[in-house]
């Protein structure tokens, strides 16, 4: 017998299972904003940020969805604690002069069952430009106390230079220590507030 509470809280739209209107908190400690850079053009790097908030609006239609997210640009985590200050410097993140990292949506398209292609804006260091992430939708639930939780995974690349992030060392035998391309990955669960 289906759960009648997550029932009354869901509708069905191009074959999946989706919220019925209302805003989502992300929930910081089941959600992962990270990214991947290469090294010395032989090595990837991967790396998180531990702090954020965000907030997802789902509309009647649902096309019309938003989300905003704000990312605490210092909260930077790499596993090494010297890389972690150097990214915190005017090198790349600058956080003294832009502590937040934030993405507001501005479009939501349907890509396929489950999938979608996320527009909005992302600033970085105080630079604004358009990004597009590939969305998938993981599932609605209810948790064990009485909580609609939605989750979903993002990805998307960008040219960090887009950015003002134009630390370009290079190594002795060519090429840059640190790759141009930056991959954004999210892994996040938000809960229902209304």
């Amino acid at each position: 017998m289906p759960d009648t509470a997550t029932t009354a809280n869901t509708r069905e739209f191009e074959g999946i299972t989706i919220p019925t209107p209302g805003k989502f908190r992300l929930d910081p400690a089941h959600t992962h904003a990270g990214f991947v850079a290469r090294h010395m053009m032989v090595a990837k790097v991967r790396g998180r940020f531990s702090k954020l908030e965000g907030t997802i609006e789902i509309a009647e239609n649902p096309l019309d969805s938003s989300v905003e997210v704000t990312i605490d640009a210092s909260s930077i985590n790499t596993n090494e604690e010297a890389r972690d200050n150097h990214i915190r410097t005017a090198d790349f993140l600058d956080v003294e002069h832009h502590p937040s990292i934030t993405f507001k949506s501005t479009l939501v398209v349907p890509v396929g069952k489950g999938a979608f292609a996320v527009t909005g804006d992302l600033t970085i260091r105080g630079v604004t430009k358009p990004v597009t992430l590939d969305v998938t939708l993981e599932g609605v639930v209810q948790d064990p106390y009485g909580n609609q939780r939605i989750g979903f995974s993002a990805q998307t690349e960008i040219d960090r230079h887009d950015f003002g992030v134009n630390f370009g060392a290079v190594m002795d035998t060519g090429g840059a220590v640190v790759g141009k391309t930056i991959k954004i990955e999210i892994e996040a669960e938000a809960v229902r507030e209304s």
